[in-house]
């Protein structure tokens, strides 16, 4: 069973709003897939994604996927952020895919458009990716996430490692949506230090 969220187009006035960074053309209007395994974070992930999108005032939609698969399979959501209408919040061919585990990179990874970026979480998916005609980004997460004592936050290293390459967000939108979703203040320091790292790790490539 899907259940969809569709999160507004706009912040309404006095909400916290974010100057939009000069994005590249190829990362403009993003559809976009996130799928790994249940305790992830994927539809985390997804949502903060939007939630950040959404404070740039971009249109943002999130649809998370909510079936027998995530006992055991991938969990996956559908994120569309954007500067027009958006008109459905189905995707089934992706600008960008993140693969937290190697069962979604075999499942998803030739639903990737031409031209098209996927974020691979190094950490658990050993091969590389079987298509030449999309840029690849490898990303330890798990690892990351490891070093900074919460394997749970390999999901805020991958959208650090989005937030650095695409440039679509930005540091502050990220941790504003996070720091709004995750209310344990404890997580606030880990999740800022692991989008931080994740921003670092694309930087320093």
């Amino acid at each position: 069973m899907e259940i969809l969220k569709l999160l507004g187009a706009k912040k309404a006035d006095g909400e916290d709003k974010f100057a939009k960074l000069t994005v590249n053309e190829n990362y403009r209007n993003p559809r976009i897939k996130i799928a790994g395994f249940g305790g992830q974070g994927v539809l985390l992930l997804g949502r903060l994604l939007s939630e950040s999108a959404m404070s740039l005032d971009y249109n943002t939609t999130w649809l998370p996927s909510y079936g027998p698969e995530m006992r055991g399979g991938t969990a996956h959501c559908h994120v569309n952020i954007s500067e027009k209408r958006i008109d459905s919040p189905l995707i089934s061919i992706s600008d960008v895919l993140f693969a937290m585990n190697l069962p979604s990179l075999d499942k998803f990874e030739n639903e990737v458009r031409r031209g098209g970026v996927i974020f691979i979480n190094s950490s658990l998916i050993q091969r590389q990716v079987q298509r030449k005609d999309f840029e690849t980004v490898y990303v330890p997460a798990t690892e990351i996430a490891d070093e900074l004592g919460q394997t749970k936050a390999a999901n805020m290293v991958m959208i650090g490692a989005f937030t650095e390459y695409t440039r679509l967000l930005t540091l502050e939108s990220v941790l504003s949506a996070a720091n709004s979703i995750v209310k344990r203040k404890e997580f606030r320091e880990i999740n800022e230090n692991a989008v931080k790292k994740g921003m670092e790790y694309v930087r320093n490539k």
